[in-house]
C-alpha cells in the first residue's frame, strides 16, 4: 500500500441495520455491533446495501445515524449512506446526518431511469456542490444496474467535495485501472467493495476495503488490512482465504436478496443482532437456518442457539 494515511482508507464495514420484529431500529443492538467494530478499529458504514437502506424509513435512518453517531463518539469515522432517486431528499439527508456529526456520506446512483455519462456527471456534481460533508461515490452495478465509467470517476475526483470512490463491481481490468489512477492520489480514496480481491488490492495500492463479512469476524479484515500495509503477501492472502472460506457461509449460491438475511441470522447466532429483515426481504426458512447453523459451528466454533 502507498498512501497508508488517506482519511477515508481502512476497513469500513458495511453495517446490516439490525431491527426490531415491529422493523424499528434495534439500538442495542446497533451498540453491540459499533463495541465489535470500535474494538477492532474499523469503522462502519451506515445504510448501505448491506444496511438494506432502500427499505428504512427516514424517520428510522436517523435514529441510526444519530445512535452511531452518539456512541462510536469520534472514536472511529463514520460513513452514511444517502444513495436514493431524488437528489433532494438525498441532499437533505446528507445535512440531517452531518449535522449529527457523521463524517462522510456515500451515494450510489439513482436506479430507476437509464443513465448516460454525461447525466451521472452531472448528477453527482450537483451533490457534492449542495452537501456540507465530504462525498464517496459508490458504483454497484448488481443493485443499480448500471455501471460509473471510470473517465467520469476521473472527472469527478477532482472535485473540491468528493473524498473517493468505493467500488463494488467485478472485474480485474477494472480494478487494475482504477489503482492505475488513484493510488497516488493524497486526494481520493479507492476503496473496494469486491471482498475476494482485498488482498490483492490493498497489496497494489487500494486505500481500504468493505467487508460484509466483517459485521461478523472484523478483526480478521483489520488483520488482513495491517498485513497488507506491511506489504507482507503471504499473511494478506492467508487472511484473505480464511475470510472468503467464512463469507461463503452466507454468500455462496445466494444472491443479495438471500445473502443480507443469512448474514443477519449468522449475526443474531453471534448474539450480534436479532435476525429481523425489513420487506421485501425475508427470514430464512427453518432448513436454510439449520444448514447454516451446522457451518457456522463448523467454521466459527459458536454455539448454535441464539
Amino acid at each position: 500500500m502507498d498512501k497508508p494515511n488517506k482519511k477515508y482508507g481502512g476497513v469500513i464495514v458495511p453495517m446490516v441495520s439490525p431491527v426490531n420484529e415491529d422493523l424499528t431500529i434495534d439500538t442495542d443492538a446497533v451498540h453491540r455491533i459499533l463495541d465489535l467494530l470500535i474494538n477492532a478499529g474499523v469503522s462502519p458504514f451506515l445504510l448501505g446495501t448491506n444496511g438494506e437502506s432502500v427499505s428504512i424509513s427516514d424517520a428510522q435512518k436517523l435514529v441510526l445515524v444519530e445512535n452511531t453517531v452518539s456512541y462510536v463518539n469520534k472514536k472511529i469515522t463514520v460513513f452514511a449512506g444517502i444513495s436514493g432517486n431524488c437528489l433532494e431528499e438525498s441532499i437533505r439527508n446528507a445535512r440531517l446526518y452531518a449535522q449529527t456529526g457523521a463524517d462522510v456520506v456515500v451515494a450510489h446512483l439513482p436506479f430507476y431511469f437509464p443513465l448516460t455519462s454525461d447525466h451521472m456527471l452531472n448528477y453527482y456534481e450537483q451533490l457534492a456542490d449542495r452537501i456540507p460533508c465530504p462525498l464517496i461515490i459508490y458504483n454497484n452495478p448488481v443493485t443499480v444496474k448500471q455501471s460509473i465509467p471510470l473517465d467520469i470517476i476521473e472527472q469527478l475526483s477532482h472535485h473540491p467535495n468528493i473524498a473517493g470512490l468505493k467500488d463494488s463491481e467485478r472485474g480485474m481490468e477494472r480494478l487494475n485501472r482504477a489503482l492505475e489512477l488513484w493510488r497516488y492520489r493524497d486526494d481520493f480514496v479507492h476503496l473496494l467493495g469486491w471482498t475476494v480481491q482485498s488482498a490483492y488490492s490493498l497489496l497494489n495500492g487500494s486505500d481500504g476495503i468493505v467487508p460484509s463479512t466483517g459485521n461478523f469476524i472484523p478483526s480478521l479484515y483489520k488483520d488482513l488490512y495491517d498485513a497488507a500495509l506491511r506489504k507482507d503477501e503471504y499473511k494478506s492472502f492467508e487472511y484473505q482465504h480464511k475470510a472468503d472460506r467464512i463469507s461463503d457461509i452466507y454468500i455462496k449460491d445466494r444472491n443479495i436478496s438471500k445473502s443480507i438475511p443469512a448474514l443477519k441470522y449468522i449475526m443474531s447466532l453471534k448474539g450480534l443482532c436479532k435476525p429481523f429483515v425489513l420487506p421485501p426481504l425475508s427470514l430464512p426458512d427453518k432448513k436454510e437456518q439449520n444448514a447454516i447453523k451446522e457451518m457456522v459451528i463448523a467454521e466459527l466454533g459458536i454455539p448454535g442457539s441464539t
